[in-house]
């Protein structure tokens, strides 16, 4: 999962307000950042680490042009290199710089093509290369001197057509304009807004969350569709065109964990599907006949219904678990052994909360095992009498494909295991998972009659190209890699050493 936006106008620094929206979306994304600007012709910077910690005044006075797109990057696959750090630019035709948000399944089949049909070579795993070599390559098979509307549109529906998964792209094309994406079911989020300065002139941007237009003071915020696609140019009013569309299937997860509390994503308050989450999960902890002195969310995301939850219970809510904000979200981390020692840093336990109470957890997921089971320590070793674990969303069985970094089965707890066997794994009492029904419940009491994805939990991919040996192939490249990243840590260490 990555945040991206991108903005045109007639700001000619307009890559401070695309820092400034960075910043606004950098939970989406830890690993590395990056901004690019035209003015007839790119600037580009990028690297590893937060928005804060990459760019400098200089770098920022070199960002020239009334064009900018930026992102921060959570990587799902390939390595956390500056290589693999977007923007991605090609040179050929006219010259395009792409940034996109979701994950590539076909990615074998897609480089082979390149490869061999269009004498394409490329130089990361970042599937957003994959992308801007596709569209370039369809492009320049069908473009003329100059771009143009009708030849971007055809470029893009090619593109829709032959790259399979999740994917929201944004793109700067020079000559004409910016260019923004989204995929045919719509799986990750993408909008767009518009600002009128004082002069009268007009800008557009586009985003993977709305508040991120909102903060930079853009309106009449909308959603793109599945298989839409929008060409912003300067002077011109956005032209829009849906491309190439299947039913529409955003993913659940935005609003479990990844987005912000005061997105609307798809048209559904990212807070009230959080608040209806904690309205289910009481029910269930009713049905289960337990008794807690208090609930205490695991921060952030599972704030808002945690507080539900109690307030529907009678039962005394609490913020025992002190957050370090400074310290990114575990999640999101590269490699279990950074996921861990970033726990232990990035939480502390209120005693008093604690001690010789039965108390009651609430986390947005359970996904490893690994956070919730140190999370289950704190508490215990803070003197809680007794410890139960609830989850907002179901069991995590199957691998998400589609941008979410949990693609090898074998790293989720609850693949072979029944909550029963999860608890005492995590070494709580109990856990109170939320069902699949009741989560499209709540989405749906939030205004959304969507047929959410959820494979993560229920198997069922909405991409018909996902198949068993998908998965396997998946898997294998996954661990393949994991394996090469322990070998580099391990020779790293040796020559520390």
């Amino acid at each position: 999962m990555c945040g991206f936006y991108g903005a045109i106008g007639s700001d000619p620094t307009v890559c401070h307000e695309v820092y400034e929206a960075l910043v606004c979306l950098q939970h989406r994304g830890q690993d590395s950042a990056g901004i690019v600007s035209y003015d007839d012709r790119f600037h580009l910077k990028k690297g590893n680490g937060l928005v804060r910690d990459i760019f400098r005044a200089k770098n920022m006075d070199r960002l020239t042009g009334t064009w900018s797109i930026g992102q921060v990057r959570y990587p799902t696959f390939g390595g956390s290199s500056t290589e693999d750090a977007q923007p991605f630019q090609v040179h050929y035709p006219y010259g395009i710089s792409m940034a996109h948000n979701g994950n590539v399944t076909n990615a074998t089949e897609l480089t082979d093509w390149l490869r061999t049909e269009k004498r394409t070579i490329l130089n990361s795993s970042c599937d957003v290369e994959l992308i801007l070599a596709t569209f370039a390559a369809e492009l320049g098979a069908i473009g003329g001197v100059d771009p143009d509307p009708d030849t971007i549109f055809e470029a893009i529906e090619k593109v829709l057509k032959r790259v399979k998964g999740a994917y929201s792209v944004i793109s700067l094309v020079a000559r004409m304009g910016m260019v923004a994406f989204r995929d045919p079911h719509g799986i990750r989020p993408l909008l767009m807004g518009t600002r009128t300065a004082e002069d009268g002139t007009e800008s557009w941007a586009c985003a993977s969350e709305n508040v991120a237009l909102e903060i930079l003071g853009y309106g009449d915020i909308q959603n793109l569709g599945p298989g839409e696609a929008v060409i912003f140019r300067p002077g011109h009013p956005p032209l829009r065109r849906t491309l190439f569309a299947h039913a529409h299937n955003p993913c659940i997860f935005e609003h479990v964990y990844f987005a912000r509390p005061d997105s609307i994503i798809d048209e559904v308050s990212v807070y009230e599907a959080r608040r209806h989450f904690g309205l289910q999960l009481a029910k269930k902890w009713q049905e289960s006949g337990l008794h807690a002195d208090v609930i205490i969310p695991v921060p952030d995301s599972s704030c808002t219904s945690a507080s539900t939850m109690a307030r529907e219970l009678g039962i005394e809510y609490r913020e025992g678990l002190v957050k370090n904000r400074y310290i990114g979200r575990t999640f999101i981390m590269q490699g279990q052994s950074e996921r861990t020692s970033g726990v232990r840093r990035k939480l502390n336990a209120i005693e008093s909360e604690f001690t010789g109470k039965d108390v009651l957890l609430v986390d947005d997921s359970i996904v490893r095992g690994n956070t919730s089971k140190q999370i289950v320590e704190l508490a215990r070793a803070a003197g809680a009498k007794k410890v139960f674990f609830a989850s907002c969303s179901p069991p995590v069985r199957h691998p998400c494909v589609y941008g979410i970094d949990m693609s090898t089965r074998a790293e989720l707890i609850a693949r072979d295991r029944n909550s029963e066997e999860i608890a005492e794994k995590l070494g709580a009492d109990a856990v109170i998972y939320q069902e699949i029904s009741d989560l499209r419940l709540s989405i749906q009491h939030s205004g959304s009659n969507l047929h959410y994805c959820a494979a993560c939990f229920d198997g069922q991919y909405p991409t018909s190209d996902v198949t068993a040996e998908t998965l396997s192939e998946i898997e294998h490249a996954r661990l393949d890699h994991q394996k090469k990243q322990h070998s580099i840590e391990a020779d790293t260490v040796g020559e520390l050493g």
